[in-house]
């Protein structure tokens, strides 16, 4: 049956990759879903094909009131003829916090790109977060990311069913007692002190579309505070960046192991248009300075399209 099954796909990718690229494309909605694990639906006047997966293994309270999947906790996938390239896919997945970060790996590991991290509720019981994706691409690769991603979720909650509630790292000294100078010498820039903790600012520049210039001390700006001691530290901040920016600066945190906890704006009507991405990470002082630099370096390294 499985070798029935690979065959199938085998063949419908083969037909995928003989069709014209761009927008004379096809979809396969028999490949698609094979190649994700998930059952779809073909909207004719759209030319999409959507595949979806509500959260039902764990339950979701939101202000005390059960929440079903049908509510918006139903994570998806939608595909289309791309413009460059064969298809196109924009997607939502539903998380919870020790799932986010994991899945976020295997996104951009796997040929996606991730487009925003929020919330959408308050006062949810387990805390649920929703992870925007996008791509374009051939088909194998598209669908074999959004089942990648899905599959990370299920390791996750196969390791603990119930979502865990803190990033389970040891716990930070009593007194802070970070060294400034080494940071310092890293990121290359220097900073302010108070109480044993040191923060670094970095300032941006964007233009508001009333024609005001806006900057560092309005709030366009990347940061990162560090706090704890040298040998257990956290350091937590916000990466102000161009949209062209935002993956590769995602790809660097994640590959130092640091986490991303939001994506978002904070303006509107802003050119040149700026993302924000908030991100904590745990480690030695020293490391975590090293994860911010090469953070830096990768957003300074990137070529808008």
């Amino acid at each position: 049956m499985r070798l029935r099954t690979k065959l199938l796909v085998g063949a419908l990718i083969a037909v995928s990759s003989s069709q014209v690229q761009g927008s004379d494309a096809k979809l396969l909605p028999d490949a698609i879903e094979k190649l994700t694990g998930l059952s779809g639906k073909l909207n004719e006047k759209e030319n999409v094909f959507k595949v979806s997966q509500p959260r039902a293994d764990v339950k979701v309270a939101v202000d005390q009131w059960t929440m079903p999947p049908f509510m918006g906790l139903t994570s998806w996938a939608a595909f289309t003829p791309g413009r460059k390239q064969d298809l196109m896919v924009m997607g939502d997945l539903v998380l919870f916090q020790d799932e986010v970060n994991s899945v976020m790996s295997a996104v951009l590991n796997n040929g996606l790109e991730v487009t925003a991290l929020h919330n959408h509720f308050f006062y949810d019981e387990p805390k649920v977060y929703f992870m925007h994706i996008a791509g374009e691409g051939k088909l194998e690769t598209l669908a074999s990311g959004v089942r990648k991603a899905l599959e990370k979720v299920k390791e996750v909650r196969g390791k603990n069913p119930v979502p865990t509630k803190s990033f389970l790292a040891q716990g930070l000294p009593s007194k802070n007692s970070v060294t400034p100078k080494p940071i310092e010498d890293v990121i290359g820039s220097s900073g302010q002190a108070q109480d044993g903790m040191y923060k670094i600012i970095i300032g941006k520049k964007a233009k508001m579309d009333c024609g005001c210039a806006v900057g560092k001390e309005m709030g366009v700006n990347t940061w990162a505070a560090f706090a704890g001691s040298d040998e257990n530290s956290i350091v937590d901040g916000d990466f102000a960046v161009r949209e062209h920016e935002l993956q590769p600066v995602l790809k660097s945190l994640r590959s130092s192991g640091v986490n991303i906890v939001a994506i978002h704006h904070h303006m509107t009507g802003e050119s040149p248009r700026i993302l924000f991405l908030h991100y904590w990470g745990r480690g030695k002082a020293i490391e975590l300075a090293r994860a911010v630099k090469a953070a830096l370096i990768a957003q300074e390294n990137s070529k808008e399209e």
